[in-house]
């Protein structure tokens, strides 16, 4: 019996359908991921399950006796209390359970015969209750869950009130885990962890919560190292993957190949219908042609293949930068320090030489406030080190993304926005209206979104657009400060094609970030702050450095599993037609004769050719309608056959195809 069971779930606003009949089963100790583009319903969806949000029509069970534990984006926090108070109220369960086993106690020294063995077993039943939802030792359980979440012991008394957003954050995610629910729904848990957070997160979900998890998060590696199955949300449905991120980018890809192969095939012959009506509507076969033209309308009417998503691939070719000197950043005894408000003071770094020489990429890793971007500042020359120096080679031109954003103007589109970016960023160098709708278009910005105003425009809109004029303006040197706060999973994944792809950024790259599958993609060096004034240079990426650290064993074999790689967004794996040499082969392989004189079936009258034509049509479609349905995919073994069985029909459509077009002719 499912833990959580959602059915038919539909919701609106307006006249938007966000979710059209979806449904969802999740058993005791499930992990799934949610994905999808943001604004998409994942949060709408999540706040159904909970009972937040009433659907227009479906209904949401909860088994019997089992609790729900929510994170949401919106913390509710009680402000008056101390992170450890509020850290431990999260125990008001155990409590309450407390509370009723010293009434069963004291009602014991009064009862017996019958009576006492129902307090006898009452008294076995909370006294498991009590170890299931955290036991007795409540406030080592509560600094231990904070401690790896990043609060020290000295925060442990601070007001809520007097804690940043971050903080908050963390303190509600803590708050969460420690209440040890049935099922844990958590959305975008990692917004505010940096990358020890993370990975702790990552242990605490796998060795410690025993509960299902339904998870909402832009961070791939926790998806590939947390979750068994992936539910992504697109277009108002839920399509179901079985396995890791890795391994849904995979099915993903197969699935919607396999959509447009379908829908492309129904667009050729849809044109090939319009041809012929036009071709005999005013001939003998008139009638036939008639007939054809109404069943076609029918067709188009009820068809119900769509264009699949995101299956384009990055073509903007990103401007040539100047080269630089072979020398782009030098820094030597680079030293910064700060007073806090307790008076102590603390070192970020000391005495650090750093080189950086042309076309290398920097990963910029370390502990929230560990003084990364101080750091990178330093080395940039825009903040004064305590001691030593640091400079830029000949002919940089660094391009500085940072969250703070002043030279976006609320009432430009997209596209106006990258004109003047590109304007002003380059003496007066015009871009083209076409040229920026190209490049909003490489960054998943579709035609209607390329004339929304940026003072509408979501977090995630707005800095896509950043990231888009910044890499489009010719820097040689490009920092980039947190550049995936904000980025749905798609997103971040064309900003990792365009700094790493074959088309992409070509210049040096300085990376601040917490996103490891981005630093892995586009990192080779690594300089590592440990928050307690010690800074390392490090040669590899963050997967190296993890295994250097850790061995090649425990946590680093965990990250190699997880970390399987994945092609590009949009580099979808040939197909088995381009595997065996198809007509959409490899460019390399040997050119296809332009036609041939006879085929198999040219013995066939020009009737029996149209009707196989019409038949094997009818077969690919049965076909491509299945591999079109999610289920299809959860089942790997089925979708082979799929995928072997329509390159059968396909290779024998082709040779049909082409004899009917050779008599057309």
């Amino acid at each position: 019996m499912p833990v959580l069971a959602a059915t038919n779930i539909r919701h609106s606003y307006g006249d938007r359908v966000i979710l059209d009949g979806v449904s969802l089963s999740v058993e005791d100790g499930e992990r799934i991921g949610v994905v999808g583009r943001n604004g998409g319903g994942k949060t709408t969806f999540m706040r159904t399950l909970i009972g937040a949000l009433k659907p227009d029509v479906g209904d949401v069970s909860i088994q019997r006796g089992k609790r729900i534990g929510y994170l949401a984006q919106e913390m509710g926090l009680d402000s008056s209390r101390t992170v450890i108070e509020e850290a431990r109220s999260a125990f008001a369960e155990v409590e309450r359970l407390h509370d009723q086993l010293e009434r069963v106690h004291h009602d014991m020294g009064d009862a017996s015969g019958d009576a006492l063995q129902k307090l006898l077993k009452r008294q076995a039943d909370l006294e498991h209750r009590i170890e299931a939802a955290g036991g007795y030792n409540t406030e080592h359980r509560a600094g231990a869950v904070l401690h790896g979440l990043g609060f020290t012991d000295a925060q442990f008394g601070i007001a809520v009130g007097g804690l940043s957003g971050g903080q908050k954050s963390r303190l509600a995610l803590a708050k969460v885990l420690l209440e040890g629910p049935d099922v844990l729904l958590l959305d975008e848990p990692t917004n505010h962890l940096d990358i020890d957070g993370r990975v702790w997160l990552e242990g605490f979900l796998n060795d410690e919560f025993g509960g299902a998890v339904i998870l909402i998060s832009h961070d791939r590696r926790l998806l590939d190292h947390v979750v068994h199955r992936i539910v992504e949300v697109e277009r108002g449905r839920l399509i179901d993957y079985p396995g890791n991120y890795a391994k849904f980018r995979e099915l993903r890809a197969e699935r919607r190949e396999s959509q447009m192969r379908a829908w492309e095939k129904e667009q050729t012959r849809f044109k090939r219908e319009e041809a012929f009506i036009r071709k005999y509507k005013a001939g003998q076969r008139a009638k036939q042609a008639r007939g054809r033209e109404a069943r076609l309308d029918r067709e188009k009417e009820g068809s119900e293949l769509e264009r699949p998503l995101e299956l384009d691939a990055f073509r903007f070719e990103l401007p040539k930068a100047e080269r630089t000197g072979d020398l782009v950043v030098v820094a030597r005894g680079l030293s910064k320090a700060y007073t806090s408000e307790d008076g102590k003071t603390r070192t970020l770094f000391d005495d650090l030489d750093v080189t950086i020489g042309r076309g290398e990429r920097w990963g910029v890793i370390g502990p929230n406030g560990a003084g990364k971007t101080t750091l990178v500042r330093c080395m940039l020359g825009e903040l004064e080190p305590d001691a030593g120096s640091s400079k830029l080679g000949s002919r940089v031109v660094t391009g500085y993304f940072t969250q703070t954003r002043v030279d976006m103007r609320d009432d430009l589109t997209v596209v106006r926005y990258l004109q003047k970016r590109i304007r002003d960023d380059n003496d007066g160098l015009l871009m083209s209206e076409q040229q920026a709708r190209d490049l909003a278009g490489a960054f998943l910005f579709s035609g209607r979104d390329q004339e929304k105003e940026l003072g509408v425009m979501s977090g995630g809109e707005r800095t896509r657009a950043a990231l888009a004029a910044l890499l489009a303006s010719a820097k040689n040197l490009l920092v980039l400060d947190e550049p995936t706060n904000h980025l749905d999973i798609p997103s971040a994944e064309r900003l990792e094609v365009a700094l790493a792809g074959e088309a992409g950024f070509e210049g040096t790259l300085i990376l601040i970030s917490h996103d490891r599958a981005l630093i892995d993609a586009t990192c080779d060096r690594l300089l590592v702050l440990d928050g307690k004034g010690g800074c390392r240079v490090f040669l590899g990426n963050y997967t190296e450095w993890v295994e250097s650290e850790l061995g090649a064993i425990g946590p680093a074999a965990q990250v190699r599993e997880g970390n399987a790689p994945t092609a590009p967004l949009g580099s979808a794996p040939r197909s088995r037609d381009a595997l065996s040499g198809g007509r959409h082969g490899d460019a390399g392989a040997e050119p296809k004769p332009k036609a041939r004189a006879k085929s198999k079936f040219s013995w066939m009258r020009d009737e029996q050719v149209e009707a196989k034509v019409e038949e094997l049509e009818a077969s690919l479609a049965r076909v491509d309608a299945a591999l079109g349905e999610p289920e299809v995919w959860t089942d790997a073994i089925r979708a082979a056959q799929l995928n072997d069985q329509r390159a059968e029909l396909k290779r024998e459509l082709d040779e049909i195809e082409e004899e009917w077009l050779r008599r057309m002719e």
